[in-house]
């Protein structure tokens, strides 16, 4: 009888996790490789709280707001936000997701919904989008909720969101959630949205990709978290086995993808940071959409990576 050797370790996401040639997925839970974030000094009080989205799942999102505009009824924007992390790793209470929230949802200021989406590679890509699909339907249906004084509506959301103003936001990873579900959105795939309005999405420093490499790509070094290998695993990791870069999932505008005529996506703001590796494909992406007459805009910043959210995006 043949003896069958022991699964071996096809990918490492050092300190994340490994993937065993015989599809195993071990995770390392007990380890966060960034530098824990603070707070500004003065920051305004925040509150938060955890909420069951999809019980199905088991998935969850956070609710961000501020103490002063829980007890002065006025309405704010809300922002839903999808963290990044290629795709495969990370989750909507790791520290520095926790307190980017923190911040956006003082310093704009808006209630900040940040949701957990299945990862790949345990889960198909395509499942993560469909989490991200039913968060825009659980505010849809908060918002007729709230709107009927039905007992189902989260106080929270009933006192303090705006549901006629909403963005999809978020960086890296979490941009292509954005581009997939506005998408969504603008074909009626999630049916009606009333008494939800979407007034637009953001996009800070998306990650695209695509087998030809562009002149960032080639020309830029690798930068402490992020280099081309580091995105190359992350695509083997959530594509298709088999799939290339060029796959419609990865590559937007590839031979096979959708067009994206007579989509009428709501207004893009797409931020570009001046030595990112993926700036030329953000670029790229916002030319297109500019190429189709969609609203938008498109933002470079200096550096590597952009702070915060522009106030202007939600004004």
């Amino acid at each position: 009888m043949a003896s069958s050797s022991p699964p071996h370790v096809a990918e490492d996401v050092p300190p994340f996790l490994q993937l065993l040639s015989d599809g195993t997925v071990i995770r390392f839970t007990d380890c966060y490789p960034l530098p824990i974030p603070s707070l500004p000094p003065g920051q305004p009080v925040v509150d938060w709280m955890d909420v069951l989205y999809d019980a199905s799942y088991g998935l969850k999102l956070r609710i961000y707001r501020t103490t002063a505009a829980s007890s002065s009824g006025n309405k704010l924007p809300v922002i839903v936000y999808f963290h990044d992390g290629g795709y495969s790793i990370g989750s909507f209470d790791m520290p520095n997701f926790h307190v980017c929230c923190v911040r956006l949802a003082s310093e704009l200021p808006a209630v900040v919904l940040s949701a957990h989406y299945r990862l790949a590679p345990e889960h198909p890509f395509l499942e993560g989008l469909d989490d991200a699909a039913n968060v825009v339907s659980w505010v849809r249906a908060q918002a007729a909720a709230a709107a009927a004084a039905e007992d189902s509506a989260d106080p929270w959301l009933s006192e303090t969101a705006n549901f006629g103003r909403v963005f999809v936001a978020r960086d890296s990873a979490g941009g292509g959630v954005v581009h997939h579900t506005a998408v969504r959105l603008a074909s009626g795939r999630l049916g009606p949205l009333d008494p939800v309005c979407i007034a637009g999405c953001a996009m800070l420093c998306p990650l695209f990709g695509g087998e030809g490499r562009t002149a960032s790509e080639v020309e830029f070094p690798p930068g402490p978290f992020l280099s081309l290998p580091v995105v190359d695993q992350a695509w083997r990791l959530v594509l298709p086995p088999g799939s290339t870069r060029d796959h419609p999932l990865a590559n937007l505008f590839g031979a096979d993808s959708p067009a994206l005529d007579g989509v009428a996506l709501p207004p893009m703001l797409v931020v570009a940071a001046a030595h990112d590796l993926l700036r030329d494909r953000a670029a790229d992406y916002a030319a297109r959409l500019k190429g189709h007459g969609e609203a938008g805009g498109t933002r470079g910043v200096r550096g590597t990576a952009p702070r915060v959210l522009r106030r202007r995006a939600v004004r």
